[in-house]
């Protein structure tokens, strides 16, 4: 199904900032630039920061009433006084740009009395756009999104991916990530949880579960999956929080066969 509903002036600007920054982005791949270090295996490059400059610059200019948090240049840009909250990553999969490695993106949501209300997701090496309003639906280059129909653990492709603390946790974050190959078809570790996230949206994968992540890297891809059909937890299976860094998204269908399988590997360790 094609949507032939135009956009709202809020998507018009998400669509409009990943859609620069994955310009930026793509003029700069494989190319050299500037890396530099926030903590052990955390990076940041010259990439990041310009784009990430650019959106603001378009937010500012759109909207200069609302707030924005993002990743690199600190936040909330506005005091955190509007009712409008602008979410941005401005390269999600950092250390994979960095290595030439083509699976990253840019992402930006809204928040509305701290409400996601809009969310766009954009790969440049695909040219996909992953896009969501609250109530309109989940889309992919204008065609619309659906959750999987796999309802079986065994039959599942689920996705994860480990926090920069991941070296500080090895036994709990590759026990837990051992319990689910014992379970599902295959896990996947692909280097983004924006594009983990919409993936689940699109039906390539059945569920995603993570720790440690930052509002930014999922709440563009948290709306997706919901206007998709799918659902979207904390991960003891409670109502989900932004601010937690604790998801556990999917079709729906495997959700609490998923949860099964992190309460029982946490009880496996009290």
């Amino acid at each position: 199904m094609i949507d032939d509903g135009p956009a709202s002036p809020f998507l018009a600007t998400a669509i409009e900032a990943v859609r620069q920054a994955g310009a930026i982005q793509q003029a700069a791949f494989g190319g050299d630039i500037d890396i530099r270090k926030k903590g052990t295996i955390d990076l940041v490059t010259e990439v990041d920061m310009a784009v990430e400059r650019a959106i603001r610059a378009l937010i500012a200019e759109r909207h200069p009433d609302h707030d924005i948090l993002a990743e690199e240049l600190g936040g909330p840009v506005g005091g955190g006084r509007s009712r409008y909250r602008w979410i941005v990553d401005p390269l999600d999969g950092t250390t994979n740009f960095a290595h030439g490695l083509p699976l990253f993106c840019s992402t930006v949501a809204l928040e509305v009395d701290g409400r996601l209300e809009v969310g766009a997701v954009y790969d440049p090496t695909r040219d996909e756009l992953f896009t969501a309003e609250r109530g309109r639906g989940a889309f992919l280059n204008g065609r619309r999104l659906r959750v999987s129909s796999a309802d079986r653990l065994i039959d599942a492709l689920l996705v994860t991916g480990f926090p920069y603390t991941v070296q500080e946790r090895l036994p709990e974050l590759l026990g837990l990530f051992g319990a689910f190959l014992a379970k599902a078809r295959a896990v996947r570790r692909l280097g983004s949880a924006a594009l983990d996230i919409c993936y689940v949206a699109a039906g390539r994968m059945d569920g995603f579960w993570e720790q440690g992540l930052n509002p930014w890297d999922i709440a563009a891809g948290v709306l997706l999956v919901e206007e998709a059909g799918g659902r979207v937890t904390s991960l003891d299976g409670g109502p989900f929080d932004l601010r937690s860094g604790r998801i556990v998204a999917s079709n729906g269908l495997v959700h609490d066969q998923m949860l099964d399988v992190i309460r029982d590997f946490y009880a496996s360790r009290s």
